[in-house]
């Protein structure tokens, strides 16, 4: 079938539901009113109140719920109407999501997911376009995924409803109706920890994820640049291997992400192309991401967010064009 972002992820919500009835899902308004971007559409309605519950607005709580069902042997699949209010939870995901199984030398597990929307580029308010993976991959205990197309969305989805640890599901809202794609109809997974070869070349390395694999894709078309380009899809655990794999063969690396540069994804890509791949590079590697401070107000997006000028600057740097 063909389905946006939304309609891929609704459609895994409802066979994960179906397969597995300890599955529940909760949030703001991701019942009658099917979430704030419809996500959970007309799932209220297939399996009931008990299973798709609306909450109260309450971050903390939602998640802290979360991790005691999970605990009890359901498997929750909590939504967080923005990444941004997912700050309010950090706690509950931090000192106990992650930690539990730790805790317990593995006697309890954690099976959840928490999904939420996450970066920008769509003109929303304050709070609304956070890019917060950098933050929550310096848990240990947290597994982060964020995809960048509707078929990886709904297998990536699958794939994490199937774990025992907590997943942190990051859906790119720009992608949320950007585009269709053929997707199966039946349920399957993709690979989480395994990062996805969208293009083959020789010349240059070009690493990103999420909102970033549309404008580097266009790009290297635009330009018929014999480019690798890889889409990480995980970001914790990273796909090193595939990475340095392609470092190796090109010696040469740009790295794009929504997020700011300080501290971030890139960098620690970077860190690691440094320790294994270092001897193979012919040119620095060179990273591409926002400016390192608060998400501006709509009419200064397209200043701080990375674009086709600031992609394509990288790229020409590193190939001393």
């Amino acid at each position: 079938m063909q389905a946006n972002m939304v309609a891929a992820i609704n459609n895994a919500l409802e066979l994960i539901m179906k397969e597995n009835k300890n599955a529940v899902l909760l949030g703001e308004d991701i019942g009658k009113d099917g979430g704030v971007f419809r996500v959970t559409e007309g799932l209220l309605d297939k399996f009931g109140e008990s299973r798709v519950i609306d909450t109260p607005l309450g971050e903390s709580g939602i998640i802290g719920s979360a991790v005691g069902m999970a605990l009890a042997g359901l498997h929750p699949i909590p939504e967080i109407q923005f990444a941004g209010f997912m700050y309010l939870g950090f706690s509950q995901i931090v000192n106990h999501a992650a930690r539990y199984r730790s805790r317990s030398r593995s006697r309890f597990k954690v099976p959840m997911v928490i999904r939420t929307p996450v970066s920008g580029g769509v003109r929303t308010l304050e709070h609304h376009s956070e890019s917060p993976e950098a933050v929550y991959a310096n848990i240990g205990g947290l597994v982060i995924v964020e995809p960048s197309n509707p078929y990886d969305a709904k297998g990536l989805l699958i794939k994490a409803s199937r774990m025992e640890d907590p997943v942190l599901f990051l859906e790119p809202t720009k992608l949320y109706r950007l585009f269709r794609q053929e997707i199966p109809d039946e349920m399957y997974e993709v690979e989480i920890g395994k990062a996805s070869k969208i293009r083959e070349g020789n010349a240059i390395t070009i690493i990103t994820y999420g909102t970033m694999v549309k404008p580097v894709s266009d790009i290297v078309e635009k330009r018929k640049l014999d480019a690798d380009i890889i889409d990480v899809r995980t970001i914790s655990p990273l796909d090193e291997e595939t990475i340095i794999a392609s470092v190796k063969k090109t010696g040469k690396v740009v790295i794009v992400h929504e997020a700011p540069l300080s501290f971030g994804v890139g960098a620690e890509i970077a860190a690691r192309i440094a320790d294994k791949a270092i001897y193979e590079l012919q040119a620095p590697v060179v990273r591409v991401g926002s400016d390192s401070f608060p998400y501006p107000f709509p009419g200064y997006e397209k200043y701080y967010l990375p674009n086709e000028i600031k992609i394509s600057k990288a790229i020409d740097k590193v190939l001393g064009q």
